[in-house]
């Protein structure tokens, strides 16, 4: 039994696209007859309706770039040669006809491809072959020249025809879709494919609503009330033909022959709504054709609602047999099919965000956790589904677009991420490199939006810092790393805001360092030494491997910079002076605390002295407005009992903001530390 495929002009726009045209026609030939049915490559028809020298000229180069990369050798000379006739007949031809030829050159390129790869594939025409408003006649010379040319591969232009005076002709735009309908009525086809660039008819067009999903099946007279008020993916004429025939269309795409698609066909349609179509300012919300002439009133009050709700006025909104007519003013058309989608299509899929983590400490393995134990919650709040298709450690990784990453590659990460994320993926930055920041510029104009809690890509000198800032405006994609700085506490959200509605900040206090509060609030004089205080914290993963770090001010250094720079101020280390809290000794780590234990009496003494004064020490990182700009620092301050910070406790975080607008201070104050905080905070950035 023969099978008709149609195909769009996107669909063989390039040389790169007809070999895929290709692939699909060869599969499906090795089940029986083909007959091939193909549009002008995209744009053509367009460049001859308009007919100047310069536009024939650029398409004869697309032409001829189709024909230098499919073909080689003599092949190449010889199709070269038709394909130059032909626009040599076109520039002579009637001008009335001239846009017939767009049609001619596609299938002319494609049957000889197909003939070179050892298929016998014949060339019709359908100039010929398609009597214009005469289906009894096309039937007759579509039959009686299959017949007559023997092959397994039948090549016909879509669009052109002669009218009943004989007169050259076309079947309008879109036609290519009714020459395919007529080819597969006339030959009583088992499939008419109508192969395109979208993943079939849809429940509204994707450009205007971007939860569109593809209606897997539906009856031909809910085809054609799509197709008949604004659904171009398929042209309107095209039906009659299937349905006198009983023949099913399926509406595929080109670039994803495996993917979802749509059969039309003589079968109930299995729902109470189909689609939403449009044009100009009128909407339709296209009923099941099995619900005949049953009065919508529920549906009505349904779209009715919904504009209502999304604050858009309906002109009118009326019955048409089971279908619906909404009118809207044209300026809040795509608003309007937004609203009207959401309430009439519940049951479509939520949107689907995929995500590329790297790192596996413990906030990866609490964020991973969290992700599968809130899926459903979060689906169901917010229309988001969160995919992990993408994992890493600092040895292996692993992609799969099914949700199923395995760490089983060695490689470049971040390249394979740039190679195959769908655009608005988001990647997952929950590592302490102090270099793959340098990546994150390349993500993110790769339309990959960056969630990170690492720091260390945060607090980079200023230029690099503004760089991914642009970078992630100019492709509009987010950049986000709440939790930089105080685990869950909504710290750098709170700063913006203040920001960016111009309210200035005068100053901020930051006691951030979880790992020197733990210490400073246990450590009492004459108790444990502070020393031994600081061994029990690098015992307890409190303190980086060197505790150095910790006690030198630089993990602190790293917020106050980030802080500053959410406040609008250009901070860099060097301007900022920070005080340790002992003198550090060169060394290793042992000789570390040896002299740590020499500064015992110093020490004692500070906090003896604070305390006789009803003061608590903590340290403090702070940024303060002053007539010559912005004063930073860090260091151990006393802290008397009507400060924010004095009543911390153990690991506990604070932020003290003081802005022009606001008599009092904003302050911030809970857990800075944990890896289920940090992770909860990153998930709410990965739904913002």
């Amino acid at each position: 039994m023969v099978s008709v495929l149609k195909f769009g002009g996107s669909s063989v726009a390039s040389a790169t696209n007809m070999s895929r045209v290709l692939d699909i026609v060869e599969k499906e030939a090795a089940k029986g007859k083909v007959v091939l049915v193909s549009s002008a490559i995209s744009g053509c028809t367009d460049a001859l309706l308009k007919g100047d020298e310069e536009a024939l000229a650029d398409m004869e180069t697309r032409h001829r770039d189709i024909v230098t990369r499919l073909f080689t050798g003599v092949e190449r000379k010889q199709v070269q040669e038709k394909a130059d006739a032909l626009f040599s007949d076109l520039r002579k031809a009637p001008r009335e006809e001239q846009v017939t030829y767009g049609e001619i050159l596609s299938t002319t390129i494609l049957c000889a491809k197909l003939q070179a790869e050892g298929i016998r594939a014949a060339w019709l025409d359908s100039r010929e072959l398609v009597v214009k408003g005469d289906e009894a006649e096309t039937f007759k010379r579509i039959k009686l020249a299959l017949e007559g040319i023997e092959a397994h591969v039948y090549v016909a232009p879509g669009f052109i025809c002669r009218n009943r005076e004989g007169k050259v002709d076309t079947l309008g735009r879109g036609g290519s879709d009714y020459t395919a309908a007529l080819y597969a009525a006339a030959l009583g086809a088992g499939s008419l494919q109508i192969w395109t660039d979208v993943p079939g008819i849809m429940t509204a067009n994707p450009r205007q609503v971007s939860a569109a999903r593809t209606i897997p099946r539906m009856s031909y007279g809910a085809a054609l009330d799509m197709a008949s008020h604004g659904a171009k993916v398929l042209y309107a004429p095209t039906v009659a033909p299937a349905m006198a025939a009983g023949i099913d269309i399926e509406i595929r795409n080109t670039f994803a022959p495996e993917g979802k698609y749509t059969v039309i066909g003589a079968d109930k349609d299995p729902a109470r709504w189909i689609g939403v179509a449009s044009e100009g300012g009128h909407i339709r919300i296209v009923g099941a054709q099995s619900a005949g002439e049953a009065e919508p009133g529920n549906g009505r009050a349904s779209a009715l609602k919904a504009l209502t709700e999304a604050g858009i006025a309906a002109l009118d909104i009326r019955a048409d047999g089971a279908s619906l007519d909404v009118e809207v003013r044209e300026a809040v058309l795509e608003q309007a099919l937004r609203a009207l989608h959401r309430a009439f299509f519940q049951e479509l899929p939520v949107e689907e965000i995929n995500l590329f983590i790297a790192g596996d400490g413990a906030v990866a393995g609490a964020l991973l956790g969290m992700l599968r134990q809130t899926a459903g919650t979060v689906k169901e709040r917010t229309g988001k589904l969160l995919r992990v298709v993408g994992r890493a450690n600092s040895r292996k990784w692993g992609i799969d677009l099914g949700g199923r990453p395995q760490l089983s590659e060695s490689g470049d990460y971040i390249a394979a991420i740039l190679k195959s994320a769908p655009k608005g993926s988001l990647f997952v930055d929950v590592t302490d490199s102090e270099t793959l920041y340098k990546r994150y510029v390349e993500l993110l104009e790769a339309g990959i939006g960056i969630v990170s809690s690492n720091r260390r890509s945060i607090a980079v000198p200023y230029p690099e810092y503004a760089a991914m800032q642009a970078a992630a405006r100019e492709n509009g994609v987010p950049l986000r790393y709440e939790t930089t700085v105080g685990a869950a506490l909504p710290m750098l959200e709170s700063i913006a805001r203040g920001a960016n509605s111009c309210n200035e900040i005068l100053s901020i206090e930051a006691v951030v360092s979880c790992t020197l509060n733990q210490i400073l609030g246990d450590y009492r004089p004459g108790g444990e030494s502070f020393a031994s205080l600081v061994r029990k914290a690098q015992a307890a993963g409190l303190t980086e491997p060197d505790p150095r770090l910790d006690l030198s001010g630089r993990d602190a250094l790293r917020k106050l910079l980030i802080l500053a720079r959410e406040a609008g101020v250009q901070l860099e280390e060097g301007d900022v002076e920070i005080t340790p809290v002992v003198p550090l000794a060169d060394g290793s780590v042992e000789d570390f605390y040896t002299a740590l234990e020499a500064q015992e009496e110093a020490l004692s003494r500070a906090a003896r002295d604070a305390e006789l004064q009803g003061f608590r020490r903590r340290f403090v990182a702070s940024l303060e407005k002053t007539p010559g700009g912005y004063k930073a620092g860090i260091g151990i301050r006393n802290v008397p009992p009507g400060h924010p910070a004095y009543h911390l406790r153990g690991t506990e975080n604070a932020i003290i903001v003081r802005s022009a607008f606001h008599p009092y201070p904003l302050v911030i104050q809970g857990p800075g530390e944990g890896a289920r905080e940090a992770a909860s905070s990153i998930l709410n950035d990965l739904l913002r």
